[in-house]
């Protein structure tokens, strides 16, 4: 990792979609767009604010919290990857040490996931009855970073298929809590019947969102519901579909249908207005670093380029609450040979990672 204190970026620095500078300089962690007196060490390319994955879990693994070493590893993929800015989308793990790392990426928390019982992945969630609904949700947007989880459907066995884990009522009481306590509040969805009930209770976005119909896209778009659609995660439904074919057959050909149609589900949301963002669902079954691959998911889904990487830069930063790269902002960012907006594949191989004002080796 570099110590030169001043860091000179110059070839395009893209600000924004519409914003495309020549240089920037980083001072003491802080970007600035003023020459600094004396020297720095100079760094070209084609600069991005730092990648936001806005879906994975840095400290949980496919079968639940993981120790600090692999906890380090994961968010060292993700950061090697241009992943500077993590929406951590439920974890078991207390991962605050992280905060006080200076080689590792930020991250905003949502508490842990929040669950029915015998209704998620063992070892996950906190897995509660409806009437403590209000309560856990309360628990959680107290030890979050703005955000709180729940998981909205998932298979129930005595239907055999995908089913609503909450009762409209709860639900509604519970975002209600977490927004008086200035949370935000996401939901795992896979299937069609959950949403719109937590659309019209308030929720604030959805993780997932295969089950979106023309029925519930427009009411999403109304309310300004965002979607974090893990296209590389939907990738796995036919697997899962296959593993679970002679227990649950309902549910195995409910996870192809979705599966089938999720580039149609993704563009038809993006078409209406919904928000769209990058997120890859890493750290549960999925590797992390895989904030690259994501953004071409999208593009082949039809998102335009520029669009696709705003979901992954300003535009999700913005969502986020965290600044992009301006005058006194921290400076994280990518450097890339190759200019991202002809090809997001150039994502896949940062030229430099600048994060907090240092080039990490």
């Amino acid at each position: 990792m570099s110590d030169h204190e001043v860091l000179h970026v110059r070839g395009r620095v893209l600000v924004g979609p519409e914003d495309v500078r020549d240089e920037l300089w980083c001072v003491d962690g802080r970007i600035t767009f003023e020459r600094p007196a004396g020297e720095a060490l100079e760094v070209t390319g084609w600069a991005l604010p730092g990648l936001v994955d806005a879906h994975c879990h840095v400290g949980l693994d496919r079968h639940g919290p993981v120790d600090a070493a692999t906890a380090e590893k994961q968010a060292l993929t993700d950061r090697d990857a241009g992943a500077l800015l993590l929406r951590d989308a439920g974890s078991p793990s207390d991962t605050r040490w992280i905060d006080d790392r200076e080689d590792l990426p930020r991250i905003v928390r949502a508490g842990r996931h929040i669950a029915r019982p015998r209704r998620y992945i063992r070892n996950y969630a906190h897995e509660i009855e409806p009437a403590d609904l209000v309560e856990y949700v309360g628990r959680e947007a107290r030890r979050g970073d703005g955000w709180v989880k729940l998981v909205g459907d998932w298979i129930d066995r005595e239907v055999g298929d995908l089913a609503p884990s909450w009762p409209r009522a709860e639900v509604g009481a519970a975002i209600a809590e977490a927004h008086r306590l200035g949370a935000r509040v996401t939901a795992h969805c896979f299937a069609e019947d959950s949403l719109r009930d937590l659309v019209e209770a308030g929720i604030d976005c959805v993780e997932h969102a295969t089950g979106l119909t023309e029925d519930t896209i427009p009411l999403f778009a109304e309310r300004g519901v965002a979607i974090v659609p893990t296209l590389v995660n939907i990738a796995t439904f036919p697997h899962l579909a296959d593993g679970g074919e002679e227990k649950f057959p309902r549910w195995s050909a409910h996870m192809r249908r979705l599966h089938a149609r999720r580039y149609d589900t993704v563009r038809a949301a993006f078409d209406a207005g919904i928000p769209v963002f990058v997120g890859t669902d890493a750290g549960g079954s999925l590797a992390h670093g895989l904030v690259a691959q994501e953004v071409e998911e999208l593009t082949k889904a039809g998102i335009p380029a520029l669009d696709a990487l705003a979901a992954t830069t300003w535009r999700a930063r913005s969502w986020l609450g965290r600044p992009g790269l301006e005058e006194g902002a921290p400076a994280d960012l990518v450097v890339y040979a190759e200019d991202p907006r002809a090809d997001v594949r150039a994502l896949a191989a940062p030229h430099r990672v600048v994060l907090r004002g240092r080039v990490i080796a």
